[in-house]
C-alpha cells in the first residue's frame, strides 16, 4: 500500500529546464485527496432523497471571472474555411433522432446540461441536481439533490458526468464506473464501485484546491480535471485508487501550471477524454487548448497541446511538457471585446453568451491500430465586424503513437450560409471514425437573417470517415425546436455528446433550450449506416444559374449511405414535375462514399428569366430506405441584361457637410456586358441628376463603382435621403435598378465673443479672451474665426488653449508688413496653408499648427483665445471671435468625478503602447475599460479590477489600428473618467 503524506509543495517555476528535460516542468500541486466518504446506494436510499435545488444563478465564477485582454483591431479576419465551403457541405440529409427526451427541468441559470452513456443507463446532470434513466428514456430515479443523495458534504452546482467503461475495482471484477464530480468547497469527485449507478455505493473524494469551472475527463491512469480560476491547473487524480475506495490519504492529487499558456483571462482548457474501451498506455495525457492571435503577444492563432506524464508513485518525477504549438486557419473567436453578453435573440430578447475562450465539453481521443486521433472545437465569430455570426470551428488531429506530436488531419468551420447562428458544440467519434456534433441554432437578430421567430434550438450534424475532410456533410437536423427567449445572457456553460458503449456508435447529445421553461433536452441518433442497401442523390452541380440557352447537362452526386457497396443503380431527374428521364449509373459506390454521373439526356432551360424546379432521385430496387432518395435544386436562367445599383458607398453622415461626391457601386446581374448606360441620383425626391457611364464596362456577374461629376449639396444640418440607380434600356428586371441611403449632416455648434479687446501696442502685451462651452462632447472637430484690427500683423502670435490647456498655434509672424484679420477662418480642412501668405487675411486657411489636436478631447470648459503682441509702437483691436466646434456623443455613462478626484492616466510609452493608470483606494469594485473610435465604434470592452487595492492599471495595445485619436473610458455606472489616446 503506498502511503502519501497531505501536504501541498509549491515548487519555485524559475523556469523551465532545457536539453535532457525537453522544457519539462514538474508539478505546482503534490497532494492527496482532502477527505474520503463511501456513499451507499441510491437503491437503498430512494426514501431519503430529495428533489434538486432549484437556484436562480449558479454561483460558479464564470458570472464575474470575464475578463480576457485582447488588442484593439488586432486578430480581426474572415473565415475562409466558411467562405468556400466543399459542395457537399451540409448536403447530406439528417435522420431524425431515434429517441429525444427531456432530461431536466430546472430554474438555473445556465443549466449546465451533460450525461454520461452506459449499457443500460443514461446519467444525465444538470447545475444543481441529476436523474438516471434507462436506454428507452424512462425515468429511474427523478430529478434529485446531489447533497445527500451521493455528495454527503455541501455544494452548489456544475456537476459533471461521465462513464468509465474498463474501470474495475479489487473488489468488484465487472467493467465498467460512474464518475461525477461536483463544485462546493473544492471538487467533490464520486466514483461508482459498479457499473449500475441505482444499485452501486460511491466513493467519494474531495479536493480543496479545485475552485471553479471544472471539467473532468477520464484517461488511463487516471481522472484529469481543469481549474480556469486558478491559473488554469489541470489536476490529475489516482484513478485505481479512487476505483478500489483508497483512504484520502492514499490517493494521490497533483496539479499542474499550464507553461506558455496566453490565456488573458477566463479560459477553459480541456485534457483529452478517452471516448471508447480503447486506452492508451499510462502517462501522456494530453491537455488542449486555443491561441487567438487577437490575445497580447500572440502572433498567430494555433492550437496548444502540454503532455501529461504523472507518476502516481513517485510525484516527484511527474512532469508536464512544454506546449507543441500548431497554427491553424485564421479565425476570429472574440465576440463584444470579450463581454458575456454576445448573440442577440429574437424578437427583442436579451444577448446570451456566445462562450467564448473554452475548448468545448469534451475534448475527445479515439485510438486506432496505426494512429491516434483526437477531435474538439470552439466557438468563432464569422462576421466579425458589428454585426457578428456565430460558428464552431473544429479540428480532428492524429499523433502516430502514444506520447508522439500532434499533426492537424483536417480543420473545418462550421457555419450557416443564411446567418443563422451556430455555437455550442460537442462532439464524439464512433468506431468507424464518424463524427457527429451536437450544438445549439438561434437566428441572427441583429442582422435579421434567419428564421425570425427561431429561438434557442438543439442539432446534430455530422460527417464520415470517408467524406472530405474538413467537411461537416450531415445538413443540420433537428432534435428539438426551443419555444422561447432564454432569460438572461447566461447561457449553456456547456454541452456534452456521448457514445453507447453497447454499440460505440449511437451517440446522444443533451442541450439546453426553453420548452417554454429553462430544460435539457436529449437527442440520440447514429452517424454511422444503418442499413445494407441504401443510396439517394445528395447534390445537383449542374446546371447552375446563368445563361442557359443552350441544351444542360444534368449532373448529379449519388452517395452510398448503406454498410455494402451499391452498383448499377438506376437514376432519374426530372424538370418542373414533368416526365422522369430514367437512366442508370454503371458504376460501383464503396459505402460511405460519393460519384458523380452525367446523364446522357439533357435538359431544357431555354426561357430566359425562369426560374426551373430539377428534382433528381435514385430507383435502387434493394434500397432499404427511400428517404434519402431524391434531391431538389432550383436553377434559373438569368436575362441577358439585368444591372442595378446596389449601394451608394458616398457621401456619409457628418458634421460640415457640403458639396460632396455621389458614388455607387453597380452590378451586373445579367450573363452580358453592359456599357454606355445611364445613371442617376436624387436627393429628397427632388429632380434626378442623370449622367452616362460613357465606355466603361460592366462585366456580366461583376461590379463597378462610379462617382457622379455633378455632386450634391448637404450644407444645410438635417436627414437627406439619398435614391441612385441605374436606367438601361431594355433592362429585363427594373425591380433591383435603385437603392438608397439616409445620411444626416449634422451643424457644428458656433459660440461668439464679441467683446472688444486692446492688443498691445507694446512688446510681449498679451491679451485673452474666452468662450465658455457648455456641452459635454467629444470634440471631432474646430473652426476660428476672427476679426483683428492691427497694423503690421507679424508682429503677432495667435493661438487657441483649449480646457485641458492643449495649445494649437493658428499663426505666428506670417503676414508679412499688411494688416488686419478680415472674418480670417482657421479650418485644417481649407486649401491654403496661411504660411507664407500676406496680409490682409480673408477667407479660409490652414493654421500652422493643426487643430486636431483638440480632437477627443472634451469640449465642456473655457477656450482661451491667446494673442501676443511681439513688437512696439503699433497696436491694434480685437473685434471679435467665433469657436467652431463640432462633436459627438462617443460615451453614453456618466463620467462622474470618482470619490476622491482620482482621474485616469495615460502614459505613451511609444510603439503604440499606453500605460493606463488609475489610482484610487475609494473605488475597488470592478470597472469596465472601453476604447472607442472618433465614430463612436467600441474597438474592445473588458473590466479591470483594483488588484492591489491602491488603483487600476493596464497597458492598451494600440499598434493593429489605424492612426488617429481615440477615446478610453475606465468606471462603471457610477463613476467614470475619459481621456484620450493619439495612434501615430
Amino acid at each position: 500500500m503506498k502511503m502519501y503524506y497531505p501536504v501541498v509543495v509549491f515548487l519555485l517555476l524559475l523556469g523551465f529546464s532545457v536539453s535532457a528535460q525537453q522544457n519539462q516542468q514538474g508539478a505546482s500541486v503534490i497532494a492527496t485527496a482532502d477527505s474520503y466518504t463511501y456513499v451507499p446506494p441510491l437503491a437503498n436510499r430512494m426514501g431519503e432523497l430529495t428533489p434538486s435545488k432549484v437556484k436562480g444563478e449558479a454561483k460558479d465564477s464564470r458570472s464575474y471571472r470575464w475578463k480576457r485582454g485582447v488588442v484593439p483591431g488586432k486578430g480581426l479576419q474572415e473565415d475562409v474555411l466558411s467562405k468556400y465551403p466543399h459542395p457537399l457541405e451540409q448536403k447530406v440529409p439528417g435522420k431524425a433522432p431515434d429517441l429525444v427526451f427531456t432530461t431536466a427541468f430546472s430554474g438555473s441559470s445556465p443549466t449546465d446540461p451533460s450525461i454520461a452513456i452506459g449499457p443500460d443507463h443514461i446519467f444525465a446532470v444538470f447545475n444543481t441536481g441529476f436523474a438516471i434513466y434507462d436506454k428507452d428514456g424512462v425515468e429511474l430515479v427523478g430529478q434529485t439533490n446531489p447533497n445527500p443523495a451521493i455528495f454527503p458534504s455541501s455544494g452548489c452546482c456544475d456537476l459533471t458526468v461521465s462513464y468509465d467503461p474498463v474501470a474495475t475495482s479489487a473488489s468488484n471484477p465487472n467493467p465498467g464506473r460512474w464518475v461525477v464530480s461536483f463544485l462546493g468547497g473544492g471538487a467533490q469527485i464520486a466514483v461508482s464501485d459498479g457499473p449500475d449507478p441505482v444499485t452501486s455505493g460511491w466513493n467519494v473524494y474531495n479536493i480543496n484546491t479545485i475552485n471553479d469551472y471544472q471539467k473532468l475527463s477520464v484517461w488511463s491512469d487516471g481522472y484529469y480535471v481543469t481549474d480556469q480560476s486558478s491559473g488554469n491547473r489541470v489536476y490529475a487524480m489516482e484513478r485505481q485508487a479512487m476505483l478500489d475506495g483508497e483512504p484520502a490519504g492514499n490517493v494521490s492529487i497533483q496539479g499542474f501550471q499550464l507553461p506558455n499558456f496566453n490565456n488573458q483571462g477566463f479560459a477553459s482548457v480541456q485534457v483529452l477524454n478517452v471516448s471508447d474501451n480503447q486506452y492508451p498506455g499510462p502517462g501522456n495525457a494530453t491537455v488542449v487548448f486555443f491561441q487567438d492571435d487577437a490575445y497580447p503577444g500572440q502572433t498567430d492563432d494555433s492550437i496548444k497541446f502540454w503532455d501529461l506524464d504523472v507518476d502516481f508513485d513517485t510525484p516527484g518525477n511527474s512532469t508536464i511538457s512544454a506546449p507543441q504549438e500548431v497554427i491553424v486557419s485564421p479565425f476570429t473567436s472574440i465576440f463584444d471585446g470579450t463581454s458575456f453578453a454576445n448573440l442577440t435573440q429574437p424578437n427583442g430578447g436579451a444577448d446570451i453568451d456566445a462562450l467564448q475562450g473554452i475548448i468545448m465539453n469534451q475534448a475527445q481521443y479515439k485510438k486506432f491500430p496505426n494512429y491516434n486521433s483526437c477531435i474538439f472545437n470552439h466557438v468563432i465569430d464569422v462576421d466579425p465586424s458589428s454585426g457578428e455570426q456565430a460558428a464552431i470551428r473544429w479540428y480532428e488531429f492524429r499523433q502516430i503513437d502514444d506520447g508522439q506530436p500532434w499533426t492537424l488531419f483536417q480543420e473545418g468551420t462550421f457555419a450557416s450560409g443564411d446567418g443563422t447562428h451556430y455555437w455550442h458544440g460537442s462532439m464524439i467519434m464512433d468506431n468507424q471514425g464518424n463524427i457527429g456534433m451536437g450544438f445549439t441554432a438561434m437566428s441572427n437578430a441583429a442582422t435579421g437573417n434567419g428564421t425570425s421567430d427561431s429561438f434557442v434550438s438543439s442539432y446534430y450534424t455530422g460527417r464520415l470517415s470517408t467524406d472530405p475532410i474538413g467537411t461537416m456533410t450531415i445538413a443540420p437536423q433537428l432534435i428539438f425546436q426551443g419555444l422561447a427567449n432564454i432569460p438572461n445572457l447566461r447561457y449553456g456553460d456547456y454541452s456534452k455528446i456521448d457514445i453507447d458503449p453497447t454499440d460505440y456508435q449511437t451517440m446522444c447529445f443533451v442541450n439546453e433550450v426553453m420548452q417554454p421553461q429553462r430544460s435539457n433536452v436529449c437527442g440520440c441518433f447514429k452517424i454511422a449506416p444503418d442499413f445494407d442497401n441504401d443510396v439517394g442523390i445528395v447534390d445537383i452541380t449542374a446546371p447552375v444559374d446563368g445563361d442557359l440557352s443552350s441544351p444542360q447537362d444534368i449532373t448529379v452526386t449519388i452517395r452510398n449511405f448503406g454498410i455494402l457497396d451499391a452498383t448499377n443503380i438506376p437514376v432519374n431527374f426530372s424538370i418542373d414535375a414533368g416526365t422522369p428521364v430514367s437512366e442508370t449509373f454503371t458504376g460501383t459506390i464503396s459505402s460511405g462514399m460519393t460519384a458523380s454521373y452525367t446523364f446522357t439526356a439533357q435538359g431544357d432551360f431555354s426561357i430566359e428569366g425562369q426560374t426551373y424546379s430539377i428534382t433528381a432521385s435514385t430507383d435502387y430496387a434493394i434500397d432499404e430506405n427511400n428517404a434519402n432518395d431524391s434531391f431538389t435544386k432550383e436553377v434559373t436562367h438569368v436575362f441577358a441584361a439585368d444591372i442595378g445599383a446596389t449601394e451608394i458607398t458616398s457621401p456619409t453622415s457628418g458634421e460640415g457637410l457640403g458639396l460632396e461626391d455621389i458614388t455607387i457601386t453597380i452590378e451586373n446581374f445579367g450573363t452580358a456586358d453592359q456599357t454606355g448606360f445611364d445613371v442617376f441620383y436624387s436627393i429628397d425626391g427632388g429632380a434626378p441628376v442623370v449622367e452616362n457611364i460613357g465606355g466603361d464596362v460592366v462585366t456580366a456577374g461583376g461590379t463597378f463603382s462610379y462617382t457622379f461629376t455633378t455632386p450634391a449639396d448637404f450644407s444645410t444640418e438635417g436627414q437627406y435621403e439619398i435614391v441612385a440607380g441605374t436606367q438601361l434600356t431594355d433592362d429585363s428586371v427594373t425591380a433591383n435598378d435603385n437603392t438608397s441611403l439616409t445620411i444626416e449632416s449634422f451643424s457644428c455648434s458656433s459660440l461668439l465673443n464679441d467683446t472688444s479687446q486692446t492688443v498691445g501696442p507694446n512688446a510681449g502685451d498679451i491679451t485673452v479672451s474666452t468662450i465658455t462651452v457648455t456641452d459635454d462632447l467629444t470634440v471631432s472637430d474646430v473652426n476660428v474665426t476672427l476679426n483683428i484690427d492691427h497694423t503690421w500683423v507679424s508682429d503677432l502670435e495667435i493661438k487657441l488653449v483649449g480646457p485641458d490647456n492643449t495649445e494649437v498655434i493658428l499663426v505666428s509672424g506670417e503676414g508679412g508688413d499688411g494688416d488686419d484679420f478680415i472674418n480670417t477662418t482657421f479650418d485644417d480642412e481649407a486649401a491654403t496653408s496661411i504660411a507664407g501668405q500676406s496680409a490682409p487675411f480673408t477667407g479660409s486657411f490652414q493654421p500652422q499648427e493643426s487643430l486636431s489636436a483638440f480632437d477627443g478631447l472634451m469640449a465642456a470648459g473655457d477656450w482661451d483665445l491667446v494673442i501676443t503682441d511681439n513688437a512696439n509702437q503699433d497696436g491694434g483691436q480685437l473685434n471679435d471671435w467665433t469657436l467652431e466646434i463640432c462633436g459627438v456623443e462617443l460615451l453614453s455613462n456618466p463620467n462622474f468625478d470618482f470619490p476622491d478626484g482620482s482621474e485616469l492616466v495615460v502614459i505613451d510609452q511609444g510603439n503604440d503602447q499606453f500605460k493606463l493608470s488609475l489610482p484610487t483606494t475609494s473605488v475597488t469594485n470592478t470597472l469596465l475599460l472601453t476604447v472607442v473610435d472618433m465614430t463612436g465604434r467600441i474597438l474592445t470592452t473588458f473590466p479591470l479590477d483594483n488588484e492591489t487595492g491602491q488603483g487600476y492599471q493596464y497597458v492598451l495595445d494600440m499598434s493593429y489600428v489605424s492612426s488617429g485619436v481615440y477615446i478610453v473610458r475606465l468606471g462603471d455606472d457610477h463613476y467614470g473618467s475619459v481621456k484620450r489616446i493619439i495612434v501615430k
